[in-house]
């Protein structure tokens, strides 16, 4: 029974967007955040809303990884060949640019969540844009081709992060399955990042472009029904956000977002137009905003009022989680430009006679990090309360990534020139260490961000840690350039060892984070 429908009696002095909390909550939740008696284990072990919910990342991340694969590769393909013809390095840093503000829109997407539509609205709606996006880019014409990139950006900065933050819904801070079932929702995320790029590389690749942006599209048109489908067994589904604007301050807010939104496109057309705005000029101004805009919402999330003195001090422990992300995702984002780039021009991908496409190795990323996270996943069910403290498990991932780049160090070594080759098992052991990391680090700082987010910031919060992808990203823009103007060795060498001191400095600082990290174990 829903909390608008059932006899209440409190109902009508509780303040706009607030619910009930106990059984009363727990009925209209479907029972995922109840009595530990009552808890939901229908979906291996875990709350069915899991499965709705991973169900919308396969198909998102389908699309997403999928498009995002072959993206670098129509960026830099020559003119005849249907591509944009840019050189390696400015095709990488656009597509970097690209995620940058992909990631940059998410805190949007999570202040538009708590405080306006709600995280089931936000997620559908932003879902649709995603779906408009791919649409608008399998028109071969370069205007949709940018056009729909915006889509895509605005549409997944609304999804990502309320999505991770309806998954922290179905369970109680204390569940030891916590952990276990964000490994489960990364798996799935992992199973859209596997087929994606396999079907839109071959479409892309063999095909046209735009049949592979085609496939992005019909990806993300499925994923909603199926979220649609689902919807019964989410925690937490209302009308309305949590903490709901007024009616008035709302009608001002609509106003100055749909204003904003205007008059960014008005001043980017003039800008385009005089020849004032460049494409690498773009890209520049979003590592900027990438750098900037962590700052001043940290800043604002530490001062705000509805943020206690006990949330507070668990902001700190977060900041360290934070910065390990960016130095993750600096190198595991590069899979999907650098490597594939590299992999292109320089590996021999033949096998058995087969010439495999340069945009699957997007694909192996996906599929280490499937296969490997069940086994993650069981390993710290079974170990319960005594599996490691979720800053060693984040530290970890930090190091596997930054080896994944140091161990192509010895293949690409003293090579030069157009004509040299190295072989294909090199980059799949490189995505083999990135690939774990990955599925270590994010579903541990998913989980551990849903729990030390303040309750007022539950949604941001996620959208704050989905910016140290956009930094990551806004870094990666820039260094990328460097990429074919150094030797591949000293590119790598230097890229993996940021990640690598990060993660030492991390583990140093273990003792500390356990002491400050409760209720996160």
């Amino acid at each position: 029974m829903s909390p608008r429908s059932s006899r209440d009696p409190d109902r009508d002095r509780r303040p706009a967007g607030s619910e009930p909390t106990g059984p009363g909550r727990q009925a209209a939740d479907d029972g995922e955040r109840g009595d530990p008696e009552q808890r939901d284990h229908r979906f291996l072990g875990h709350p069915l809303g899991l499965l709705t919910l991973s169900g919308l990342e396969v198909w998102e991340r389908f699309s997403f990884l999928g498009m995002q694969a072959i993206l670098v590769l129509f960026f830099s393909a020559s003119q005849a060949d249907n591509g944009l013809g840019m050189a390696p390095g400015a095709a990488a840093s656009v597509a970097a640019g690209y995620s940058t503000l992909v990631y940059l829109l998410s805190v949007a997407g999570g202040w538009i969540a708590d405080r306006m539509l709600g995280s089931y609205r936000s997620v559908l709606y932003g879902g649709v844009l995603i779906a408009c996006g791919h649409y608008a880019m399998a028109v071969p014409v370069d205007a949709f081709t940018w056009t729909g990139l915006g889509l895509i950006s605005a549409g997944t900065g609304m999804l990502k992060p309320n999505v991770a933050a309806m998954v922290g819904k179905l369970y109680r801070a204390t569940d030891e399955r916590r952990d276990a079932g964000f490994s489960l929702y990364y798996m799935s995320i992992n199973v859209g990042a596997f087929f994606g790029p396999i079907v839109t590389g071959l479409l892309g690749e063999d095909i046209d472009w735009h049949w592979g942006f085609s496939a992005a599209a019909v990806g993300m048109t499925l994923g909603l029904i199926q979220y649609l489908a689902g919807r019964r067994h989410l925690a937490g589904r209302k009308e309305s956000a949590e903490f709901a604007l007024p009616p008035a301050a709302m009608r001002r807010a609509v106003w100055l977002i749909v204003g904003g939104v205007l008059a960014c496109a008005a001043l980017c057309a003039g800008l385009s137009l005089a020849g004032a705005l460049t494409l690498p000029g773009f890209v520049d101004a979003l590592t900027y905003a990438a750098m900037a805009a962590p700052l001043v919402y940290f800043t604002v999330i530490w001062r705000s009022p509805r943020v206690s003195a006990a949330e507070r001090g668990r902001l700190r422990p977060f900041l360290v989680l934070w910065l390990a992300s960016v130095a993750f995702n600096f190198v595991l984002f590069q899979s999907y430009t650098v490597l594939v780039l590299l992999t292109d021009a320089h590996v021999n991908t033949s096998v058995f006679g087969y010439h495999v496409p340069s945009s699957w190795i997007s694909s192996a990323l996906g599929a280490v990090s499937v296969l490997s996270a069940p086994f993650i996943a069981g390993t710290w069910q079974r170990m319960g309360p005594r599996q490691p403290h979720a800053s060693n498990k984040l530290a970890l991932g930090v190091l596997l990534g930054g080896l994944g780049f140091l161990v192509l160090v010895p293949a690409v070594l003293g090579k030069s020139g157009a004509g040299w080759q190295i072989s294909l098992v090199w980059v799949v052991l490189a995505v083999l260490f990135i690939g774990v990391g990955d599925v270590l680090l994010e579903a541990t700082g998913l989980s551990a961000t849903s729990k030390l987010a303040p309750a007022a910031f539950s949604s941001q919060a996620l959208a704050l840690w989905f910016l140290s992808l956009a930094l990551a990203n806004g870094v990666q823009a820039q260094t990328v350039k460097f990429y074919g103007e150094i030797s591949d060795s000293l590119y790598f060498t230097l890229n993996g060892a940021v990640a690598v001191v990060v993660a030492l400095a991390v583990f140093a600082v273990a003792p500390w984070l356990r002491r400050t990290m409760h209720p996160v174990h």
